[in-house]
């Protein structure tokens, strides 16, 4: 099987004069499964439909979008893997150099708002053909959303392409739903009931439909777009969710119908059992490649949603909360594939997906009924109902590294430490520990402060502390020297500058010096994101302090990285706004030196002229 159709000529060579669907993707053309469009396009293909691919278009005009010629039924537009304002900007909203999911790492290759960009010259190239946008920008905007980036309220992103549809969540069903819909005759306007689709409509006639705050209404309340986005947030599951509606005019609603039922087993068996090439297309060769797949490569994807429930990701918004994972035999399979690849070295990067060792829905009535509305699987205790069992994740990793050519697995998609710790059995931990790590274990407990994790839906700091002891014994008992590092994030709702500040403590008491920091991001689709606009958490109506000045996230930032010389007087500044002058001094437990002790140097953590502190 070859690449899909960029161009006439491959069309040609494929005998086609038409396409049934043009697929335009603000990503470069990679045909991995870790890829939304080479999934969506290959099971269309899968289906019989003819589909063809423009990758990231000249969006300065129509030309290009002409490119493959009139489709048949319909463009299908997604800005990529990522939200294009995501893409480019920074929480400081600066302007990033790179893009990994363009070749060669170059930014630029698309438009800020690409949906919107997009979807106006795909109507200007062809005004009478549908436009049906998907992939996370579309997903996370379906509704009014807070928009970062302008500091305000947007309309539905629907509204404002002037697209015809949107495919939300996982559009492995729906956009086959669509495509047989379309192809049978119907006016796309006419397409309003399918699972998993946000359209247009003029009148609610639907008794079941629940209707959300108004566009007006939200303008004018914050507390309005609080309560919406309570609703939205529990209507994420096909067991029991109802059709929401949205309104913006005395004649026109956005109206969210019912998220399509999650993929058994074996459908998402047979999704990623379509033939992927598995590369970036040839074309991109000249340009050193798309950066974006190395990572992904020679990984596996065991299972999608998520359980977990944290506050400032938008997982439960676009996948829902219930876990679908593939089977051992398929990823067995496709370890195996791999390991032919000449390219290939022996490590498979990661078996996982948005939460590596959840594999099954939390507890048995999930898939029957969905989740719990009015209580989360592992916040702030895990439920009793909770079936904590890692034993089928055991024999998948075992069973891939006992693979011909395979010498070492590694997890590295995040480890649910909580969930980890509910298991009796500490068989999980013991093969994580002597067999998928690479030296180094990454874990994501965010904050050390029981308030700030209380807002972020994780657990108390005393959880995490109990697994990092868990964790050094069993290294201890195999005689393995290996470390963690774990991922904070700064400036999340609820943290203030005292946060930061012992959060800071924390990192120097342990000889944490973190790898990364993440700055909290409010992007469209999180619980966070709501609290960030409103003040208040959504779920609770409890009031909530926003660190929203860029002074202040800078301080917090600092505060991470308080060893840097860079940010010894962000630091200073945040210690004396505290009042912990008390952490400025000499000694293991300060954070910094005094300023004349660092003044002239390089150097924040040694202070002073160098000769001088060896005197010392």
């Amino acid at each position: 099987m070859d690449f899909l159709p960029v161009s006439k000529e491959d069309m040609k060579k494929r005998g086609w004069e038409q396409l049934d669907f043009v697929y335009i993707s603000g990503d470069a053309y990679v045909d991995h499964p870790s890829f939304g469009h080479a999934i969506i396009c290959r099971q269309l293909e899968r289906f019989g439909y003819k589909v063809g691919i423009i990758a990231q278009p000249d969006f300065r005009s129509a030309e290009d979008f002409r490119r493959l010629g009139r489709p048949r039924l319909g463009f299908l537009i997604s800005a990529g893997n990522v939200d294009s304002m995501v893409n480019h900007y920074s929480v400081f909203k600066k302007r990033r150099k790179t893009d990994y999911y363009s070749p060669g790492g170059v930014s630029g290759k698309r438009p800020d708002r690409a949906c919107i960009v997009y979807t106006a010259r795909a109507k200007e190239a062809y005004r009478d053909v549908p436009v049906i946008l998907g992939g996370i920008e579309a997903s996370l905007r379906r509704f009014a959303h807070y928009d970062y980036w302008d500091n305000k309220l947007r309309r539905s992103i629907l509204l404002d392409s002037k697209a015809d549809m949107i495919s939300y969540g996982m559009g492995e069903r729906s956009i086959i739903e669509i495509a047989e819909a379309l192809d049978s005759g119907l006016d796309v306007r006419d397409i309003t009931w399918i699972p998993g689709t946000v359209v247009r409509k003029k009148t609610i006639d639907d008794e079941d439909t629940v209707i959300l705050p108004g566009y007006s209404e939200l303008l004018e309340d914050r507390l309005k777009f609080a309560e919406s986005f309570r609703i939205q947030y529990m209507n994420n599951e096909a067991q029991d969710s109802v059709p929401l509606a949205e309104q913006y005019d005395k004649n026109l609603y956005v109206v969210q119908n019912p998220p399509q039922p999650v993929l058994t087993r074996e459908e998402l068996d047979e999704v990623y059992a379509m033939p992927f090439k598995r590369e970036y297309h040839p074309m991109y060769e000249k340009d050193g490649g798309v950066p974006a797949l190395k990572e992904v490569k020679f990984s596996l994807t065991s299972s999608r949603g998520c359980f977990g429930g944290c506050a400032f990701c938008a997982l439960t918004y676009h996948q829902g909360r219930i876990v679908q994972s593939r089977s051992i035999e398929s990823l067995v399979s496709e370890a195996g594939e791999l390991a032919k690849k000449p390219d290939f070295k022996g490590y498979i990067n990661d078996v996982g997906g948005p939460t590596a060792n959840f594999r099954r829905p939390s507890c048995r009535k999930q898939s029957e009924k969905g989740t719990c509305k009015n209580r989360d699987c592992l916040y702030p205790e895990p439920c009793r109902n909770l079936d904590a069992d890692h034993s089928e994740y055991i024999e998948l990793l075992k069973r891939i590294r006992s693979i011909e050519g395979v010498k070492k697995v590694f997890v590295r998609s995040g480890v649910r430490f909580d969930y980890a710790l509910a298991d009796k059995n500490d068989e999980f931990l013991k093969q994580l520990c002597r067999y998928h790590v690479s030296g180094t274990l990454k874990v994501a407990p965010e904050h050390v402060s029981d308030h700030v994790l209380r807002l972020m839906r994780k657990p108390r700091n005393e959880v995490f502390q109990k697994f990092v002891k868990k964790y050094k014994d069993i290294n201890d008992k195999y005689h393995m020297n290996q470390f963690m590092i774990p991922y904070f994030i700064s400036s999340h709702p609820g943290s203030r500058l005292e946060d930061a500040v012992e959060l800071a403590e924390y990192l120097n008491r342990n000889g944490f010096v973190p790898d990364q920091v993440q700055d909290f991001y409010p992007t469209p689709g999180t619980l966070s994101t709501c609290m960030y606009y409103t003040g208040v958490d959504p779920l609770t109506r409890e009031k909530v302090y926003i660190p929203d000045s860029m002074e202040e996230k800078r301080m917090q930032r600092a505060l991470l990285h308080f060893n840097k010389p860079e940010n010894y007087d962000l630091v200073y500044k945040a210690l004396q706004i505290t009042g912990r002058t008390d952490l400025i001094g000499f000694g293991r437990d300060k954070l910094i030196k005094p300023r004349s002790a660092v003044k002239g140097t390089r150097d924040s953590r040694s202070g002073g002229n160098r000769k001088k502190d060896r005197r010392k």
